[in-house]
């Protein structure tokens, strides 16, 4: 197959695997604080809110990258690259 470069197009940026599972992780810290506190706030708490927000973060980070992933091969809202010469 032909480099699309070679004829001045721009190739539109894709996540690699790396990005979305890093993308995930630095959601997950910044949710899973606030789950912690949400449930530290209602059962009054530490250890149990600690319990919570720890298998909240492992298995949202999970499905988190698994929907990255499935959305990467979704073409719906995406634009056409633009083409240079």
């Amino acid at each position: 197959m032909e480099d699309p470069r070679a004829k001045g197009r721009l190739m539109s940026a894709r996540d690699t695997h790396l990005r979305s599972v890093c993308k995930a992780i630095s959601w997950r810290v910044i949710a899973t604080l606030t789950t912690t506190l949400i449930a530290y706030f209602v059962t009054g708490k530490w250890e149990t809110a600690l319990f919570i927000g720890g298998w909240e973060a492992l298995v949202k980070i999970v499905v988190y990258t698994l929907h990255e992933r499935v959305w990467e091969h979704i073409p719906f809202g995406r634009r056409e690259p633009e083409y240079y010469i």
